[in-house]
């Protein structure tokens, strides 16, 4: 099912959630900004509106029916189309597996329940608008060994083959790679890939930074003992 307003949206929201007091709470809260929004009441639905409707961002209840959050947004990761799509879980459940399930399959956030309107409202605002990298600083293709990283098109080339990688793991990437030999410390990586996100702690980093081993080999992100990481060849 899906609504939408008369008036000219901002971005598109997919809101997927199996509790519809849930739905009408966020619904009420994004449409009062001018969001256009969409709802699905579980993982299966929600792969098949947002193939319809390509939104921005899609907020991702973990526990539903038929499929959960974790399953959906992996399968959407794995799909060309959702690779700069924001992912949000949202979710009730603070254990750390939790984070780090989800942020394995490429999660750009969590919002946790109890919903606080005016504080989803910032956070979904702050996520939308965020742009890691300025302009003046930052060339918008880099090639470094046998690496081709394009930044306007989003996407990686090892020795000429395309590499998928997710949203964070490519910015993270994209910002170690800018400055090869620069050692990045975990507070600044934080900052300018995830800003004020409460919910990222520096096992996120460890996890993505292992991401992007697994998939570019271990030769290209070094770890600094007590310090952070660096890009060098």
């Amino acid at each position: 099912m899906e609504n939408s307003d008369m008036t000219t949206p901002k971005q598109k929201i997919l809101i997927v959630d199996d509790e519809p007091d849930i739905l009408e709470l966020i619904e009420y809260n994004l449409k009062k900004e001018g969001y256009q929004v969409f709802l699905a009441n579980n993982g299966q639905e929600a792969v098949t509106i947002a193939k319809k409707v390509m939104p921005d961002l899609i907020i991702l209840d973990i526990m539903m029916p038929k499929m959960d959050g974790i399953e959906a947004c992996r399968l959407m990761r794995s799909m060309p189309e959702f690779k700069n799509t924001f992912m949000v879980f949202l979710t009730a459940r603070s254990e750390e597996y939790s984070e780090i399930a989800g942020f394995n399959v490429g999660a750009d956030d969590y919002i946790a329940k109890p919903i606080k309107p005016r504080a989803l409202i910032s956070r979904i605002n702050a996520i939308l608008r965020r742009n890691v990298y300025n302009e003046d600083n930052f060339e918008n293709k880099l090639e470094i060994g046998d690496l081709v990283i394009d930044r306007e098109a989003f996407v990686v080339f090892q020795n000429g083959n395309k590499v998928i990688l997710a949203k964070k793991e490519f910015e993270l990437l994209y910002l170690l790679a800018s400055k090869p030999g620069k050692v990045y410390t975990r507070e600044i990586i934080l900052k300018n890939i995830w800003e004020d996100s409460v919910v990222v702690t520096n096992r996120t980093i460890d996890v993505h930074i292992r991401k992007l081993r697994e998939k570019l080999g271990e030769n290209y992100v070094t770890t600094v003992k007590g310090v952070g990481y660096k890009f060098e060849l």
